[in-house]
């Protein structure tokens, strides 16, 4: 693979940033080296295979999302993008890693559906990626399951309080596997809303002739997702098990997160972009059945109670640890159109793994977030958060040469005309315009972006066997 020095930027890391030229070698970031610096020869430019010219620009870690859902079955079809296009599409958008769901149903063994997992992903991926394992049946095998994947590198675990019969667990059952982690120092992940709740009021809507996508927000209120996200953390108190939160969407949920916080507790919440920019009144209530492209769960909320406002504050207050997408796209025709006249048929997902860097920038640009901020939530705390630190997510020697070259002086459009490579028929994002611009992208060493041309292959990408040593909690 050879030699490459990226000369002439800023490197950003979660504490700081420092004009400093970066060496690679091969596979792994070999020094940052002082500008005009002597110590690794005179004319180190001339000595190396390829140079990068960053002058004006950011040299930042390769972003880590930590939720994605390539090829997941939901609702009688399954996620559009596969291993390959999804991390594609990431790779275009300076992500570098993503960390996927293995899942579980009812009747299955969890090995099983590892293994799945694993034949779907094997040399396809763009970039490299792990996996996070559902657990939709808990008994004493999955408790055992628990055990044996912490040793081969999947050390989280993600759990349902929502769709019963499909992917719920009773209180019970997640107590037990908050047991079973903070035994085996795995980590809780916990989809929050309370699922027989909103199953009675989806229920109740319908009946009331009540079909539209803008109803699937309204029957899955706030304070459904306050209740449950609540009970996650007493029963993590319970059991000593530490619980990360994943696409909090509500206010008053990531209240509870900081209060929980607050009193020393291992909790963690993550949000999505969708959170930060969309609302229940612009997108769920588009017009006619065009609000179904932005139906998901948790869903988007109300702007008018400002939730979008409070969790960007709770994103500068630290309350929330990461920003991840939940990347999970259908197509509108023939997928979402699944639920026209029922809305409670319409596949949850929004696809954004492409854009999530950049919508997180247009929050630095905008004074929401410090540039320093920007890079911990979206690459340094989630590869600490799941045990790829410091191999991912930092730019120091001996790491993964995993690097994203941002230009603050570009422009990006997002739109499905535009900058789209995701396997969908739209964009969740159309007319979105971002005062900044990935410039290059390095896949532990080798350009797989450049200019917006994509220069990798699918198989690029390999599996992170995950840390526990590593891991934040």
């Amino acid at each position: 693979m050879g030699t490459t020095l990226i000369r002439g930027g800023t490197v950003v890391s979660a504490t700081g940033r420092q004009r400093i030229d970066v060496l690679i070698d091969g596979e792994r970031i070999a020094a940052l080296v002082e500008p005009g610096s002597a110590a690794l020869g005179a004319d180190l430019a001339g000595a190396v295979d390829t140079v990068i010219d960053a002058t004006g620009k950011y040299v930042i870690p390769g972003g880590v999302d930590g939720h994605t859902h390539m090829e997941m079955p939901f609702g009688g079809t399954t996620a559009a993008d596969t291993f390959e296009t999804g991390t594609r599409a990431a790779a275009h958008g300076g992500t570098t890693t993503i960390v996927d769901f293995a899942i579980q149903t009812p009747g299955q063994r969890v090995q099983d559906t590892l293994a799945e997992w694993h034949e779907k992903a094997a040399g396809e991926c763009a970039i490299d990626y792990g996996f996070h394992q559902i657990l939709g049946d808990v008994d004493a095998e999955a408790l055992k399951a628990m055990d044996e994947l912490v040793t081969e590198g999947v050390t989280s675990f993600k759990m349902f309080m929502a769709y019963p019969g499909v992917y719920y667990s009773t209180d019970g059952q997640i107590l037990r596997a908050m047991q079973q982690a903070a035994g085996n120092g795995g980590l809780v992940m916990m989809h929050a809303e309370n699922g027989i709740a909103i199953d009675e009021l989806v229920t109740q809507h319908l009946a009331r002739g009540e079909t539209s996508p803008y109803h699937h927000g309204v029957s899955r209120p706030w304070q459904l997702e306050e209740e449950a996200t609540h009970r996650a953390i007493m029963l993590a108190d319970v059991t000593g098990a530490p619980l990360y939160v994943v696409h909090v969407s509500a206010k008053q949920a990531l209240a509870q997160i900081a209060e929980a916080r607050g009193r020393g507790r291992n909790v963690f919440g993550e949000t999505c972009p969708q959170y930060l920019y969309l609302s229940l009144e612009e997108q769920l209530g588009a017009p006619g059945f065009e609000g179904a492209k932005w139906v998901c769960s948790t869903p988007l909320r109300s702007r008018a109670e400002g939730h979008q406002d409070e969790l960007w504050r709770y994103l500068r207050t630290g309350d929330v640890t990461t920003v991840a997408t939940d990347h999970c796209p259908f197509c509108f025709r023939g997928q979402k159109e699944m639920g026209l006249g029922d809305f409670s048929k319409i596949p949850n997902g929004i696809g954004g793994v492409e854009h999530r860097m950049d919508l997180m920038y247009q929050g630095v640009v905008s004074g929401r977030i410090s540039l320093e901020r920007w890079v911990e939530v979206c690459c340094t705390t989630p590869a600490r958060m799941f045990g790829m630190y410091p191999r991912k997510g930092v730019i120091s020697p001996g790491a993964d040469a995993d690097v994203v070259v941002y230009d603050p002086a570009g422009h990006t459009s997002i739109g499905l005309e535009k900058t789209h490579h995701m396997a969908m028929d739209h964009s969740a994002w159309e007319g979105f315009e971002i005062d900044g611009a990935v410039d290059t992208v390095l896949s532990r060493g080798k350009v797989v972006v450049a200019g917006g041309e994509y220069r990798g292959r699918k198989g690029d990408g390999r599996f992170v066997k995950r840390d526990l040593s590593q891991n934040l909690i």
